[in-house]
């Protein structure tokens, strides 16, 4: 039986922006430094149940470095990350309010893992959603996935709350699969989507 090779993955094109209704979705660049540091900042407290990431205050500097590095991580296709841009009247992306993106990418299988955030100002609106949604499309429709997920801590019910909404089906439970941000176990909750026809279109 011929085993079909993947494609490599330099030569995947991927868009660098993505727009939504209310959004504009950006590949990360450098001198995106400052404003990253701002959304950072203000997500800390609301992000550190979740993330390890949040429990450490980066300097400007810092964040200008996890910019870079997102960045070359985009051209490698290592890790195809956006930054959550306010999009305005004219188009134009306005103050950067999050993150998500496509991560953990298989090549070879199209697996792809969704992940984001975004400032506690912004909660509430369905812009995770339409931001989910729109990745959705990108797996399927450009980088023609055969498998998409959502990892998301079982006490997350915000995150849970996003994948259902968007149609992910809850295929398991993995008991004390990770460590929480205090270092002790916890279940993980695991949804998948494989066809575009399953996802559900955020309400305008």
């Amino acid at each position: 039986m011929r085993v079909q090779t993947a494609p490599d993955p330099l030569l995947v094109e991927v868009p660098e922006r993505i727009d939504t209704a209310r959004l504009v979705l950006l590949s990360s660049r450098a001198g995106l430094g400052p404003a990253l540091n701002r959304a950072v900042l203000e997500a800390q407290e609301h992000l550190k149940p979740w993330m390890p990431w949040a429990h450490e205050t980066p300097t400007v500097e810092q964040s200008e470095g996890v910019a870079r590095r997102m960045q070359a991580q985009f051209l490698q296709r290592e890790h195809l990350g956006y930054y959550l841009h306010e999009r305005g009247a004219d188009g134009r992306p306005g103050r950067l309010i999050g993150g998500a993106g496509l991560h953990s990418p298989d090549w070879q299988v199209r697996r792809f893992e969704l992940g984001y955030w975004i400032v506690p100002s912004h909660t509430g609106r369905g812009l995770v959603v339409e931001v989910v949604a729109a990745l959705v499309r990108l797996g399927f429709e450009q980088l023609r996935a055969r498998r998409l997920e959502i990892r998301t801590d079982s006490r997350n019910a915000a995150s849970r709350a996003v994948a259902e909404r968007c149609g992910f089906t809850l295929e398991g439970v993995l008991r004390r699969d990770a460590l929480d941000v205090e270092g002790q176990p916890c279940d993980s909750c695991v949804y998948g989507m494989t066809d575009l026809a399953d996802l559900r279109q955020p309400a305008r």
